[in-house]
């Protein structure tokens, strides 16, 4: 094989050939430097595999044996191919029921396999379509102590006849051939943060000489992947600072008639906060914060104390919210805090009539409305400001970024707050939000009791209807919630729907009782919430529709089937529906399942009603799916990273990254051409915007 570099493409490779060429190209892997960084998912040695006699049912683990038998069995209609596995402490079956003639053709007898999965017993311990991967009599963790990458084989590359050892082999090729592999970090930031060459980093990856060897090279490539991606966030966010924005300092007549006519004391977190945004807001720059608060915090009051500073200063204000149910809440809030305030606020969703749209619209392109409040319909194309200045959105992350940048543009650099009642974990804050400054509610009002969490299992119910009839006799609400289920099972609605006719008829039969689902038309959802905030039923029943957006103090029980379906950050989301008014109020978690991580969740439920520990429990438990959708972040690429397990790595990448742009901007000096290049060609579609000149 000739000389390669990191741009060769993958056509010069020995042992590949066109058909797996065009399945790897398929992947993403094109050049030799897409080949190198296509990491290993995991490896074997000698601590990571377990011998067959000390498997257990219901575990996961890793067995090393080999193949005595693999025959196919028919089972009437249906077949299965059964390989029998020995490794001199006992055997188990490996079972397949899908894709019987590709396993038959890849599996023979005599072959030495690493096996993983979950072990079940039928006739004695099995394996139902685990993973398996060959190993050469040279490879074998249990006999020469080596440490063996896996690598995650597609189906269709396992088809090309492509498998480990094969891929190792060619990495192996590649590795011997190519003629350089810049390392684009200046010695001295390997020095600083004790950081692996990139070569040796990548040769450990691959083929670990050892495990310290393994952790350095995991250590520097997951530092990598961090860094670009913080060097991104503080670039966009001295964009941010560098940009020209009016400044909004007037404390006029609004905010004066706002703050006086509270009918509370903002807590110390709710001034704090205030405090803060404001003092953004008075800058020559433009504001760019995102506002954290737990459910109940009081995050709506201090968006209204921005905005009439906003009005105040003769700027408009956009508030936009994910779901017309939250836009109208927030209409609703801002409306309640300014009555005995002269400024103008209007409501614009997809709901809104089109001559009363129209109207609006004329209004607001006069500046003769201060405050509009909407969904998607203020990004609309038809949607002018006379003076927008500052810009509110509320649970960013269920926003794309073009949405956002849409309505700022309706301005001129106007001030930005993003709010949410999502508590987000450390890690990720600053990972998806790294190029905003951070405000925190962690403060509930005094008047605001904790709420009572308690897990119940269906035999208990009766007792839990009681207590609800009690609260609903004394003039209170309860609300039970029903979850999305599975595909096989009946829908969430269907649920909903017979439980509402069974509880109307029956336990509840004396009471007035509601049904709402995402199925209903607005104008329905928006009668029944209207209705049972003004207390016209003292009992809703409903699907997880309700999450976000609704607001009744008079409710007091808030009952959630299945619960251990449920996250914990929906189900922190779901409790925060009462608790908000000056009464005692329960939550009840109706188990209807066991099972381990469903029980860990519904444990820490009861145990804490801190929206931030429940958050890093969830991250830990689920990941950052949990929390934002990938496609809407648009730029995280990990291949090694982890944003769960990589905290300490994420803090040092930050700060190193921090450092490098106050220092210099533009990475124009010398010393910093290989980081330049790196984070170009990581995040050329993400630079378009940014002045890195």
């Amino acid at each position: 094989m000739s000389q390669l570099t990191l741009s060769s493409s993958l056509t010069y490779i020995k042992g590949l050939g066109p058909v797996r060429t065009k399945v790897l190209s398929e992947m993403g892997i094109q050049t030799v430097e897409n080949m190198l960084y296509y990491f290993p998912r995991r490896y074997l040695d000698r601590t990571s595999v377990s011998q067959i006699r000390h498997i257990e049912k219901d575990r996961y683990c890793t067995i090393v044996g080999t193949v005595q038998e693999a025959t196919v069995r028919n089972l009437g209609r249906k077949s299965l191919f059964e390989a029998t596995l020995y490794d001199n402490t006992g055997q188990v079956s490996l079972v397949w029921f899908h894709a019987i003639p590709l396993v038959k053709k890849m599996l023979k007898k005599g072959d030495r396999l690493a096996v993983t999965g979950k072990v079940g017993y039928y006739r004695g311990f099995q394996m139902t379509h685990p993973e398996w991967d060959k190993l050469n009599s040279n490879e074998d963790p249990i006999n020469t102590q080596s440490i063996i990458p896996i690598y995650p084989l597609t189906q269709e590359l396992r088809e090309t006849g492509l498998d480990h050892r094969r891929l190792r082999k060619v990495i192996s090729n590649i590795l011997d051939s190519i003629s350089v592999i810049e390392d684009y970090l200046p010695k001295r930031v390997l020095k600083k943060h004790q950081l692996s060459p990139l070569l040796y980093s990548i040769k450990e990856i691959h083929f670990p000489s050892n495990e310290s060897g393994l952790e350095n090279a995991i250590n520097r490539l997951k530092f990598d992947e961090h860094y670009f991606l913080q060097l991104l966030m503080a670039i966009r966010k001295t964009s941010f600072e560098g940009t020209s924005s009016k400044p909004l300092e007037e404390k006029g007549n609004n905010i004066r008639s706002v703050y006086e006519n509270l009918e509370f004391r903002l807590t110390l977190s709710q001034k704090k906060v205030v405090k803060e945004i404001l003092n953004d807001m008075e800058q020559p720059s433009t504001m760019n914060r995102l506002l954290q608060g737990d459910v109940g915090s009081g995050k709506t009051v201090v968006a209204v104390l921005a905005a009439c500073v906003a009005v105040d200063s003769g700027a408009q204000c956009a508030v936009m919210a994910p779901t017309e149910i939250l836009a109208v809440q927030h209409f609703e809030s801002f409306q309640k805090f300014t009555k005995t305030s002269p400024l103008s606020c209007e409501l614009l969703i997809g709901n809104t009539p089109q001559r009363e749209r129209t109207s609006t619209l004329k209004k607001l392109s006069e500046n003769k409305i201060n405050i509009i409040i909407g969904t998607h319909a203020l990004i609309q194309e038809d949607v002018y400001f006379n003076s927008l200045g500052l810009v509110i959105v509320d649970e960013q992350h269920r926003f794309g970024v073009d949405q956002r940048n849409k309505l700022t543009s309706k301005g001129c650099n106007p001030h930005f707050l993003a709010m949410t009642a999502t508590p987000i974990p450390r890690t990720l804050a600053i990972t998806y939000y790294g190029d905003m400054e951070c405000s925190i509610l962690d403060e509930v009002p005094k008047y605001r009791k904790p709420v009572i969490t308690r897990v119940v299992l269906p035999e208990m119910l009766h007792k839990v209807y009681q207590y609800m009839e009690t609260e609903m006799k004394k003039g209170r609400q309860c609300m039970i919630v029903y979850p999305l289920v599975e595909e096989t099972e009946k829908s969430d609605l269907k649920a909903a729907e017979e439980n509402f006719k069974k509880l109307s008829n029956g336990e509840f039969s004396n009471f007035s009782i509601a049904l709402i689902h995402g199925r209903m038309n607005k104008e329905e959802k928006y009668r029944v919430m209207e209705e049972f905030s003004n207390n016209k039923f003292q009992l809703l029943v409903s699907t997880t529709v309700i999450e976000v957006g609704i607001d009744v103090p008079n409710a007091t029980v808030m009952v959630v089937e299945h619960a251990e379906r449920f996250g914990l950050t929906q189900l922190h989301q779901l409790r925060g529906r009462v608790g908000r008014g000056t009464e005692k109020s329960v939550c009840v978690l109706v188990q209807r399942k066991f099972t381990d991580s469903g029980f860990k969740r519904l444990k820490i439920m009861e145990e804490t009603n801190d929206g931030f520990k429940i958050a890093d429990e969830d991250l830990l438990m689920r990941g950052p799916g949990a929390f934002f959708s990938l496609k809407q972040s648009g730029f995280i690429k990990y291949r090694i990273a982890d944003l769960v397990r990589d905290k300490a790595i994420i803090q040092r990448a930050r700060k190193a990254a921090i450092d490098l742009i106050n220092k210099d901007p533009h990475l124009r000096k010398k010393g910093h051409d290989g980081i330049r290049r790196k984070f170009t060609k990581e995040y050329r579609d993400m630079l378009m915007d940014l002045k890195l000149n």
